[in-house]
């Protein structure tokens, strides 16, 4: 039911884009601070699982359409590919897990579009293609990947919020609203089994604008008449 809400969501964004003044596409990658809420059952009750900050900078790229209905308020998607995961350490054992996600976002902004100065909100599916875990033990690495993994959704949702700057300097906040793994994967001898693994994080990016802008006029009666 929700992918068929952003479906039809993005089907509408579409339509009112010929009612547009301005369509353009602006270019960008992103630098990620990853942290989650992790948990797994232990004697029958939800327990925390220590994680680590992560910081990613490859690789992360976006090309989005924007929509602007006026100076003021306007719309986005596009697609941008990113590395997404969480670390998380317990009883000596250390476990990064990360994802290479392709995503479509949908979101609306309010601001001065004049001064690239705006807020923006909305909510995004990515597809989870390649799935990557390493985990430590003293001196031991172990490593399994997977393309189109079944250890993750195929497909996950995420809402976000953020804050563009004039200089070109964007920040983001994203939460990720279904668990990143399946429940009671296990992978190794690790003490694994969490049935909370939910994502979050903080992006900071720089945001280029492309110089090719499509105005929208309307046709005058006088020339309609001609």
């Amino acid at each position: 039911m929700k992918s068929r809400f952003y479906v039809l969501a993005v089907l509408l964004l579409f339509g009112l884009s010929v009612r547009a003044q301005k369509v353009y596409t602006v270019s960008g990658g992103e630098v990620i601070f990853q942290s989650g809420s992790v948990e797994k059952k232990k004697d029958g009750v939800n327990t925390s699982v220590n994680t680590n900050l992560r910081f990613t900078l490859f690789f992360h790229i976006g090309e989005y359409l924007h929509y602007d209905f006026g100076d003021h308020v306007g719309m986005f998607t596009g697609l941008g590919i990113r590395n997404v995961g969480f670390i998380t350490e317990e009883d000596s054992i250390k476990d990064k897990y990360r994802t290479y996600n392709l995503g479509m976002p949908l979101a609306i902004k309010f601001g001065s579009f004049k001064k690239n100065l705006f807020l923006f909100g909305g909510a995004e599916y990515e597809w989870m293609f390649h799935f990557k875990h390493k985990t430590f033990v003293d001196d031991t690495k172990t490593k399994y990947t997977s393309w189109f993994s079944n250890h993750t959704p195929a497909l996950i949702p995420s809402v976000f919020v953020g804050l563009q700057l004039p200089a070109g300097f964007q920040f983001k906040f994203r939460y990720y609203l279904d668990n990143y793994l399946e429940e009671r994967y296990t992978y190794t001898s690790a003490p694994q089994g969490y049935n909370k693994t939910q994502v979050w994080y903080i992006s900071v990016s720089y945001q280029i604008r492309n110089n090719k802008i499509r105005e929208y006029k309307p046709i005058s009666t006088d020339m309609a008449i001609r």
